[in-house]
């Protein structure tokens, strides 16, 4: 048996709380049923699109046993599992969801070719660390190691058995079947910026792209708050073999001969650029994929980033945005330039960068702040013409604003695993969607209306005595 509370500082006393909690919040049932809900949009039959956070949907979920609203990114993953005849191929961030990993395995044992990338950080078993090594842990990652042992501790006794490791700990069901596992060290290197995908490849025929990794913290919610419903996030569907094509090939070039061959992988910068390609899913509907990073050698218009300016650029009405990060200063001043067109601009950013000093949210609300060392962001341009429709979501706590999407003028979504920052454009393996097809947008219309709704917008008051006291102190 290994033993949850273990004698380091702070961790053990965590993990018995822990699992307390999480016993607590087994048996408090959140009642779906008391909240009406909306009626479900028509889904485009080749392209769909999911919402943990819906409120045109409820599932009971898996882990907590809470009835909640949203759909259940995990099962949609599952299920598109469960059709495979010939191949899978998954890249995630992280992986710890042990549905999917079980999911994986079967499909292996029946003779589909199932292949798995993930981020170096994230390829150890959290359950196989030390004492010693859950002590030197940031506090961000002791977190995760807590959330990895609850799961895994499905009758919270506080001790995990290896019978509850082998079912509950997503790395350890891939080792145990076989699965082969590489990360972005496999080309030779100690890692790319981040391998930052969060895709899945069904029988190169179709292709699960997420802003949710896969873990419970982005999908269902964190064991740590009785309240969390998972960050913000979405997955979309598209059965296409041409746009799956696509994504298979970003996988080969990632995979190269596999776990144990030569270094042949490629991550990162080491990675061929590749232009954006356009598919016609069907009349009316096109889905444009481009895959970072691209070398700051290059035209900035060239890059990923760039698609993402081209797409707004198209903006005659509208451009709503939500963000985990915005901090690409050529994004920014393109909307500007919109704003000025008399193009609506909407945006939310995630309460833990909004309000930084290198955030575009500011230039948007036209003021500047100085960081620690008295500078202000390189190539700073707060707008002229300032505006009072930005601001953050009110979430559910414990909870962050985890999408990567905007949404201009009702029909054309932008969307991937990309977040709107000059460090994943030119640094991280990372994909961009700009998906053509009014039926899609709709839905991520109701998901930024629904943030919208509740949101914070505008400069807070403390904010704007941060703003001055930044000044008196800098002499600015």
């Amino acid at each position: 048996m290994r033993l949850l509370s273990k004698p380091w500082v702070g961790v053990g006393v965590l993990l018995g709380l822990g699992a307390v909690l999480c016993l607590g919040i087994s048996s408090r049932k959140q009642s779906a049923a008391l909240t009406p809900l909306l009626e479900p949009l028509p889904q485009d039959p080749l392209i769909q699109v999911y919402f943990n956070h819906s409120q045109a949907a409820a599932y009971t979920e898996p882990y907590r046993q809470q009835e909640r609203l949203g759909d259940d990114l995990e099962q949609v993953v599952v299920e598109a599992i469960a059709t495979a005849q010939t191949s899978i191929d998954v890249a995630s961030h992280e992986f710890r969801l042990p549905r999917i990993a079980q999911a994986l395995r079967e499909k292996q044992q029946a003779g589909v070719r199932v292949r798995v990338i993930v981020e170096n950080e994230y390829r150890q078993p959290w359950t196989s660390l030390t004492p010693d090594q859950v002590a030197q842990l940031p506090e961000r990652q002791q977190g995760k190691y807590l959330e990895a042992v609850q799961l895994a501790d499905r009758n919270g006794d506080g001790q995990l058995s290896q019978s509850e490791i082998d079912q509950g700990d997503a790395l350890v069901i891939l080792q145990t079947g076989q699965i082969p596992l590489i990360d972005d060290t496999a080309d030779g290197s100690k890692g790319s910026d981040l391998m930052h995908h969060k895709f899945v490849v069904i029988d190169r025929q179709r292709v699960l792209v997420a802003s949710a990794n896969l873990t419970t913290s982005d999908v269902h919610g964190d064991f740590a708050s009785e309240e969390s419903q998972g960050n913000a996030n979405h997955l979309i569907a598209i059965a296409n073999p041409d746009v799956a094509q696509l994504f298979a090939q970003e996988f080969e070039v990632m995979w190269g001969d596999g776990p144990g061959g030569n270094p042949d992988s490629l991550f990162g910068l080491k990675k061929p650029y590749r232009s954006p390609q356009t598919v016609t899913v069907a009349p009316g509907s096109t889905v444009t994929v481009q895959f970072s990073p691209t070398s700051p050698r290059l035209p900035w218009q060239q890059s990923a980033n760039g698609l993402i300016g081209r797409a707004l650029n198209t903006a005659t009405r509208s451009a709503d945005l939500a963000l985990f990060v915005f901090s690409e200063q050529n994004l920014s001043n393109l909307l500007q330039t919109k704003h000025s067109q008399g193009v609506q601009i909407r945006a939310l950013i995630d309460p833990g960068f909004a309000y930084r000093n290198y955030s575009e949210a500011l230039d948007m609300m036209g003021i500047s702040l100085a960081d620690d060392r008295c500078r202000y962001e390189a190539e700073n341009q707060p707008w002229t013409s300032a505006i009072a429709t930005v601001g953050i979501p009110n979430l559910p706590e414990g909870d962050i604003l985890h999408h990567k999407f905007g949404l201009v003028d009702g029909h054309l979504v932008i969307t991937g695993s990309q977040n709107w920052s000059n460090a994943a454009n030119e640094g991280n393996d990372e994909n961009v969607l700009v998906i053509d097809n009014p039926t899609v947008a709709a839905h991520f219309e109701r998901e930024f209306d629904r943030l919208y709704s509740t949101a914070t917008l505008g400069v807070p008051t403390w904010l704007q005595g941060k703003v001055r006291e930044r000044q008196t102190q800098c002499n600015l």
